[in-house]
């Protein structure tokens, strides 16, 4: 008995360590501090009731969220199993047979001469026990296993939500954008209509020519275009948005506008070992690598010996009638055996390379998760900063544009301006527009990758 407690005091493969990662002091220019906005509930984060909604359907309903649930199921069914490696495997057997003898045999002869009839009945009712002693810990370590697998299924499933909560705001972003340009569009398509008439007046008075006509109808057909292309872009957005939900595509119901929505310059980021140690898919990543590591152990305590305890024990009778006499006819075993494997053709040698190789395409992988992970807060940083500046540009011109269409069409009027002049200044304002909107939906996304890229969302 000492032995097995000595023996069982031996584990192989080594304990799981985080690998070092090479992470920066803060996220670009970014001052580092306690707080982060990914501590931040989404529901918190997004407080737009609309945009609430979408998102509470979207974690309910949608499809990749609910197979991501179930594969954590699976994984933890499994965990439940790798649990109970610990304990014996019992089962039960009962069995009855016939055994009709040659005459001419042994068995048949010997029965002849003492009047035993002619053939044996055999009746059994037994448990049968068998007990693997973790020796080399590989049963710990294939439990280690399972609890990283179920916690990588875990922390993927976080991933799918953090995922679909930025991916529903993008879209209702994107979707406010859209009702936006469009009623820039409807708004030049009205002013295309006034210029038209007022070029139709000169062209009467022979002031212009029937080209500067044709020429403002253009623009206004350029404006009329944009409509039915906006609202073609409006449907597919809210089909795309209400899919993710798990509706059926259709309209989505909001009153609210693109500009009723402002970026807070103060966007905390914390640190990036923080970062690394709440963003979802860097932990499941992170828990493909523990498993692995475990799975090393696993494989190295495959090449040792095994020991094996079996019992086994029951009723056993000759005759149906004295199958329960008991205690007569009960019965019992008890063995214990240790193999060793001697040669499995390089199974077990293969395995374990095979095992190593894999934790290290493991550490490969946790580090590059971890380098993207700073990649992307640094990128969202980046662009939050510089479409702060695009957007006070993007202001500016619109009022530039907007002013010179006013000057413009009262030089017209006056004689001083061509009609080229005052197409082309109301087709700068239109461009202007709408990528001012454009613009501004880009800087809300920004906002929305800067919070999912920490971690947010959960």
């Amino acid at each position: 008995m000492s032995l097995v407690v000595g023996l069982a005091a031996c584990r192989v493969g080594r304990n799981y360590e985080r690998p070092p990662v090479v992470l920066p002091a803060q996220f670009g220019t970014a001052a580092p501090s306690d707080s982060s906005i990914a501590k931040v509930e989404w529901n918190k984060f997004f407080t737009d009731a609309t945009l609430q909604e979408l998102i509470g359907k979207a974690l309910s309903g949608n499809y990749d969220l609910q197979l991501a649930v179930k594969r954590v199921e699976a994984s933890q069914a499994y965990l439940k199993q790798a649990k109970a490696a610990w304990l014996p495997a019992f089962n039960a057997q009962a069995s009855a047979n016939t055994n009709f003898p040659s005459k001419k045999s042994f068995t048949g002869m010997n029965m002849s001469q003492f009047n035993f009839g002619d053939h044996i009945e055999d009746f059994n009712l037994g448990v049968n026990m068998s007990w693997e002693i973790d020796i080399w810990g590989k049963i710990r370590r294939q439990k280690e296993a399972a609890l990283a697998t179920y916690l990588q299924t875990y922390e993927a499933q976080h991933a799918v939500q953090t995922s679909l909560v930025s991916a529903i705001a993008n879209g209702y972003f994107n979707l406010l954008m859209l009702d936006n340009q469009l009623t820039v569009a409807r708004r030049n398509v009205a002013l295309s209509d006034t210029i038209v008439k007022m070029i139709g007046l000169q062209k009467t008075a022979g002031e212009v020519t029937e080209l500067a006509v044709q020429q403002a109808v253009s623009q206004k057909q350029t404006a009329e275009l944009l409509i039915p292309q906006l609202e073609q872009g409006i449907a597919i957005q809210e089909n795309a948005i209400r899919i993710l939900t798990g509706d059926l595509p259709g309209p989505i119901s909001r009153n609210r506008s693109l500009h009723d929505f402002q970026v807070s310059d103060s966007l905390p980021t914390g640190i990036p070992v923080a970062m690394v140690s709440r963003r979802p898919d860097v932990r499941a990543t992170e828990m493909g690598l523990v498993a692995a590591n475990a799975q090393v152990g696993v494989a190295q305590a495959s090449m040792y010996p095994t020991l094996n305890i079996t019992a086994s024990g029951g009723a056993n009778a000759f005759k149906a009638s004295n199958w329960f006499s008991l205690p007569a006819s009960l019965f019992g075993t008890a063995a214990g055996s240790l193999a060793q494997p001697i040669f499995q053709r390089r199974a077990l040698k293969t395995s374990l390379e095979v095992a190593k190789i894999q934790r290290e395409q493991a550490v490969i992988q946790f580090r590059q998760a971890t380098l993207n992970a700073v990649g992307e807060v640094s990128d969202a940083l980046v662009k939050l900063d510089k479409l702060k500046s695009q957007q006070q540009i993007a202001g500016e011109q619109v009022n530039t544009t907007q002013l010179a269409v006013k000057q413009a069409q009262m030089l017209f009027r006056s004689g001083m301006a061509t009609y080229l002049e005052v197409i082309t200044a109301q087709s700068r304002a239109l461009q202007a527009e709408l990528g001012q909107s454009e613009i501004d939906r880009q800087r809300l996304s920004a906002m929305v990758d800067l919070y999912r890229s920490l971690g947010g969302g959960l």
